[in-house]
Parts: structure tokens; sequence; C-alpha cells
């Protein structure tokens, strides 16, 4: 007999993993957990029940009069923290005979004594620029060249126009003997709404040039001239000058000792 032909049993085939989906979560309606909080009342200085929520957790309290952070978006995408002074430091604040008309209610009553407080200042910062704008002003005058006790010589430029009725009130020709101060010396004596009665109106003013001496009188506010400029006739400057020259430079004083009482008008 033919020998029977062995079979040789094949390799047994290792298992396969299998890969089992995983299922979702499935979403919970549970309503987020709140923390828990405690209700204190408190009685104010005026007798009113006051309620007051405090945090469970100390790490989240926030005491009354500090800084609490808030966050400002600047434009280009950044934050960055911004303090935030709370107005609880108000409610410390007693205001003698003035708190019977303050509001009862706290919220009210911190926004109430927060204004007061603003007003205050307000009128202290408009105070102090008014004192600096009169102390300005003041020594802005004094250096002008008024007719004091110490009334010149001054120098200054010497030029002419054609008159004719001055902010005095009095009209001229080119022949007269008369000037116009400038403007700002004119305006710094002037006392009312009359220019005419202007104290430096008829003032006389003494004139040297070389070895050249003319009195004149004023009678007009010049616009276009400097503290120390004088305008006067031709006549006049051609007596001290060329008049093709058209501007030099003059001395020139007060004839009269303190006719204008600076200390009112400083």
């Amino acid at each position: 007999m033919a020998e029977a032909e062995s079979v040789q049993p094949s390799p047994a085939q290792p298992p396969q993993p299998v890969s089992i989906p995983k299922r979702k979560p499935l979403p919970t309606n549970e309503a987020p957990v709140a923390e828990p909080t405690a209700t204190t009342t408190f009685t104010d200085d005026q007798g009113h029940e006051q309620l007051q929520t405090i945090a469970s957790d100390p790490e989240k309290d926030v005491a009354a009069g500090t800084w609490e952070p808030q966050t400002v978006n600047n434009g280009t995408g950044r934050r960055f923290a911004l303090p935030a002074l709370s107005l609880v430091v108000f409610d410390k604040v007693r205001l003698g005979p003035l708190d019977k008309y303050l509001p009862y209610e706290q919220r009210k009553r911190r926004y109430a004594v927060a204004g007061i407080f603003a007003g205050i200042l307000l009128a202290l910062l408009a105070l102090i620029i008014g004192l600096a704008a009169g102390l300005t002003a003041g020594k802005k005058t004094q250096n002008l060249p008024l007719p004091t006790s110490n009334g010149g010589p001054y120098s200054g430029d010497l030029t002419y126009y054609e008159p004719g009725l001055g902010a005095c009130g009095i009209t001229s020709s080119s022949s007269d003997s008369i000037c116009a101060v400038s403007h700002l010396v004119f305006d710094a004596a002037q006392t009312g709404s009359n220019p005419n009665a202007n104290p430096l109106c008829g003032l006389k003013i003494r004139l040297r040039r070389n070895d050249e001496s003319v009195d004149v009188t004023v009678v007009d506010r010049c616009v276009g001239c400097k503290a120390t400029d004088i305008d006067t006739t031709t006549s006049v400057f051609g007596t001290l000058a060329e008049i093709d020259q058209g501007r030099v430079t003059v001395d020139w004083a007060w004839l009269e000792s303190s006719p204008v009482n600076v200390t009112s008008i400083s």
C-alpha cells in the first residue's frame, strides 16, 4: 500500500483586533452649579437696614475701597487692565449738616458725595487758573511804557501817518504836533468803554533824536505799533528825520509825572 500523504496542519492565525467606534457622550441638561452665597443684614449710620451678599469663597470676596481690575480693548486687539476705584470710600465721608439733604439710598448717596467733591475740585481749578491769568496780565502791564513816576526815556520806532479823527475824539491835520501811541499802551490805560475818556488822551510826550526834540500830544491809538513805537505826523517826522526814511529810531519820555493810576489798571 502506498504510504498515506501526511497533511501538515496550517499554523493558527493570530486574532485580529476589532475597531469598535466610541460612543459620543450624551448631552446633559444639568444647570451650572451656583456658588453658595450668604446674605447678611447691617444697619448704616442713618438707621436704614442694608443687605450685603458675600461669596462663600473668601478668595473671591472684594474688600471695600479696593482697586477692581477692568479689561479695556484699545482697538489694536490687545487688552490691558485698567484699575477702577470703588465708590465705597465715600460711605465714610460725613458732610455734617448737609448729610440730611443727601439721598437715603446708599448708591445714590455715593454718587451725590462724589459729585460734590468733583464740583469743589473744578471750582478750585478755575480759581487757580484765574489767579494765574491775573498775575500774568499784571506783569505784562508793569512792563509797558506807561506814564508813571518813571515815565522814560524809552526807545522805539518813529513813523508817520495821515491823521484825522483819532481814538481820543480829536480831529487833527498833518501840520499838528500830535502822535498816536501803541494800542498795547492805550488799551492798558483804558478804564471804561469810551476811548475818548482814556487817561492818556491829551498827555504830552517829548521826542528826541540826535540833537532835535519835539513835544507832541497823544490823540490817537496805533494798531500796528509795538509797545514803544510812536506814530506821528509828517511835520513832526520831518523835524527829526528825512521823510524818505519812513522809519527811524527815536527816544521819548512822558512829560507828566504819574498822571495815570497804574495800580488800578494792573
